[in-house]
């Protein structure tokens, strides 16, 4: 792991890193000392690891927690390099989309594919970090919606680390195998009008969570309307199971 900058701003350090060319990027307290909860988090498609809405859930996450967080830039996104064979199959599913095909079982197709690179890189990020003396190993979340969350139900399904999880914004389709073998507490967002997952895809991934404590909050609205006040939930969700 290279660490290419540190910043500080209101209590929070971000530190940018490169590990094995994926660039990412780690917040934790101002003056962190020992070992703390670190929270995993998926960006969104189209995205990067400092979209808007990933940073400010990692502000929270430090500042009224106390946790580390970690984001990286999946392929093809933010400042990894261009993939020829990822934007030819996204630019052929634009077309098959403004051709009248469904778009969901598009998408589910797409991040099974980026998911069997993306999971063993996070696995290594996960290595790394955790070697660092001001996050150590202790407890790990995940938290990850839309494609956030069809990379991260198979991480979370592969990787014992992880102790609670918040998904959402994922359909069946692309993820339902991996869901079963998800035994963790899991926190799952559905918009109910969301236009790019079917309501019934959304809700057959939480059918298909193996988990014995999961819980499901559908609100209104289209896909990238959820609720701020969620983030709230969210906090108090993974306070209770990684502190």
């Amino acid at each position: 792991m290279r660490f290419n900058s540190e910043t500080s701003s209101d209590g929070v350090r971000e530190h940018l890193f490169t590990l094995d060319e994926i660039p990412g990027v780690l917040w934790t307290p101002d003056g962190a000392v020992g070992p703390r909860p670190l929270i995993v988090m998926g960006h969104g498609g189209g995205q990067h690891k400092k979209a808007p809405g990933v940073v400010a859930r990692a502000f929270r996450f430090v500042t009224e927690c106390g946790f580390a967080v970690v984001a990286v830039d999946v392929p093809g996104h933010g400042d990894r390099p261009k993939d020829e064979n990822y934007d030819r199959i996204v630019t052929e599913n634009q077309a098959r989309a403004a051709a009248g095909e469904e778009l969901a079982p598009l998408i589910a197709g797409f991040q099974a594919l980026v998911a069997r690179r993306t999971v063993p890189e996070w696995q290594g990020v996960l290595d790394a970090v955790q070697e660092l003396p001001f996050v150590g190993a202790g407890p790990v979340g995940y938290w990850g919606v839309s494609l956030g969350c069809g990379l991260g139900v198979p991480f979370v399904a592969a990787e014992p680390r992880v102790r609670a999880a918040v998904l959402g914004l994922g359909g069946a389709l692309a993820s339902a195998e991996a869901a079963r073998r998800i035994t963790v507490p899991v926190e799952f967002l559905v918009q109910w009008d969301d236009e790019r997952v079917p309501r019934e895809q959304g809700l057959a991934l939480f059918g298909a969570l193996g988990s014995a404590e999961k819980t499901l909050h559908a609100n209104p609205g289209g896909h990238g309307e959820i609720p701020r006040f969620e983030l709230d939930s969210t906090i108090r969700f993974f306070a209770r199971h990684l502190s």
